[in-house]
C-alpha cells in the first residue's frame, strides 16, 4: 500500500522564507501563487465553499446564456462545426444549463473547458460528460466558429499594481512585518510602465492592471477574427478607467484580509472592462458593448422566465423570485457585475447590448 503524501507546506511559510532570502515579492506574484494553491486544493463553490456564482444561484442564468449563443449563431448562418468554449467552468452548471437551452434551437456544439484544477474537472465531467479539457486556449480546435463564455474567470487572474510615491512610480510589493504580510512600495523606478496620460496623478494613487486578462482577451479576439464566433465575458468590474486597489479576499462567504492567509482564500480584483474592450477592438473584432448584468438579463427576458418557472412549480415560486432578484437587483449582482460581448467581423450584433 502506498504511503499518504505529506501535507503541503503552508504557502505563508514559503512566502516568508522567499521574502527573507530575496526581499519583497510583487503583488502579482503573491496573488498568482496564492490562487494557484487555492484552486488546486479544493472545490471553492457553493454553500460549503467560499463563494457562490450566478449559475449556482439559478438555472435561468445558464439558460439565457445558451439562448443568447443559439440566437447569434442562428443569425450568423448556423455554421458547423461549432465549439462551445468555457473558461473556468466552475462545477459545469452554467455549461449544462446553457447547452440544454441551446439544443432546443439546434445548436449542439462540441464542448471545451479551460480548467486547471483536477478536482473541479471531475465535478465538471459529471455535469457535462462530453467535455474536452484544456489548460489554455491554445489547444482549442482551430477550425469552425467558437462560442466563448467566461463567468467570473478574469477576476481571479493576478493584478499588477503601481503606486505613486514621493520619488515617482513604484511597483506595489508584498513584504513581511513580523508574522504579517504587508503591501509596500518597491525600490525600482517604474514611471515608464505607467501610461503617460496617468503619470501626473497625485502621490498615493494606485493604478491596477491585469496582464493575464489582457492576454486572454487578446487571444479570444484573435480566435474570433480567424474562426468566427462570439464571446461573453461576465464578471464584477468597471466599464470606465479608474484608480485604486480593488484587491479583495473571500473565505467562507465573508470578506477577509487579502494578506492574512495566502492560498487559503479566494483572491480577486475588479475587471477593467474599459481596457479589455480597447484590446479586443485593436484586433478588429466587434465590441458589442459592456452592460450591467441586471439590465442584460432583463433584456433577455429573465423576468418572464421566472414567472413561467414559478407558475410551473408554485411551491418554489418564492425561491425562484429571490434568485432572480439576486441576479438582477442593483444592490446585489445586477449593477456591479458586467457583461461584455464580442463578435467576429461579419457576425450580427448580440441581444441585450
Amino acid at each position: 500500500m502506498s504511503e499518504a503524501l505529506p501535507p503541503a507546506e503552508p504557502l505563508s511559510a514559503i512566502f516568508a522564507r522567499l521574502i527573507a532570502n530575496t526581499g519583497p515579492i510583487s503583488l502579482m506574484h503573491y496573488m498568482g501563487e496564492s490562487n494557484v494553491r487555492y484552486y488546486a486544493s479544493r472545490d471553492p463553490l457553493g454553500a460549503g465553499g467560499d463563494f457562490i456564482t450566478a449559475p449556482e444561484i439559478s438555472q435561468m442564468f445558464g439558460e439565457l446564456i445558451g439562448l443568447w449563443l443559439a440566437d447569434i449563431w442562428i443569425r450568423a448562418g448556423r455554421e458547423a462545426p461549432v465549439h462551445y468554449v468555457e473558461l473556468g467552468p466552475g462545477r459545469g452548471t452554467l455549461a449544462k444549463d446553457a447547452l440544454a437551452a441551446a439544443k432546443r434551437y439546434g445548436l449542439m456544439p462540441s464542448v471545451h473547458f479551460v480548467e486547471g484544477s483536477t478536482e473541479l474537472r471531475d465535478v465538471q465531467l459529471a455535469a457535462v460528460p462530453s467535455a474536452n479539457f484544456h489548460h489554455d486556449l491554445s489547444s482549442i480546435p482551430m477550425y469552425g466558429p467558437v462560442l466563448i463564455v467566461g463567468n467570473e474567470f478574469l477576476d481571479a487572474l493576478p493584478v499588477r499594481q503601481m503606486v505613486k510615491t514621493p520619488d515617482g512610480w513604484r511597483e506595489r510589493m508584498v513584504a513581511c512585518q513580523g508574522e504579517r504580510f504587508i503591501p509596500v512600495a518597491g525600490m525600482q523606478p517604474m514611471d515608464s510602465a505607467v501610461p503617460e496620460a496617468r503619470r501626473a496623478a497625485p502621490e498615493g494613487t494606485i493604478i491596477e492592471t491585469c496582464p493575464g486578462a489582457a492576454a486572454t482577451v487578446f487571444e479570444i479576439a484573435g480566435r474570433l477574427l480567424e474562426q468566427g464566433g462570439a464571446a461573453l465575458l461576465i464578471d464584477y468590474g468597471h466599464d470606465m478607467l479608474r484608480d485604486g486597489s480593488t484587491l479583495q479576499a473571500l473565505r467562507e462567504h465573508r470578506m477577509v484580509d487579502p494578506f492574512a492567509m495566502p492560498g487559503e482564500a479566494d483572491l480577486t480584483a475588479h475587471v477593467d472592462f474599459a481596457t479589455l474592450a480597447q484590446i479586443a477592438q485593436s484586433r478588429g473584432v466587434k465590441w458589442l458593448g459592456t452592460t450591467p448584468q441586471g439590465r442584460w438579463l432583463r433584456e433577455l427576458g429573465i423576468e418572464t422566465r421566472a414567472e413561467s418557472l414559478a407558475a410551473f412549480a408554485p411551491e418554489h415560486g418564492p425561491a425562484i423570485h429571490a434568485a432572480k432578484e439576486r441576479l438582477i437587483g442593483e444592490g446585489q449582482m445586477g449593477l456591479l457585475f458586467k457583461v461584455m460581448g464580442l463578435a467576429a467581423p461579419g457576425w450580427p450584433d448580440g441581444a441585450g447590448f
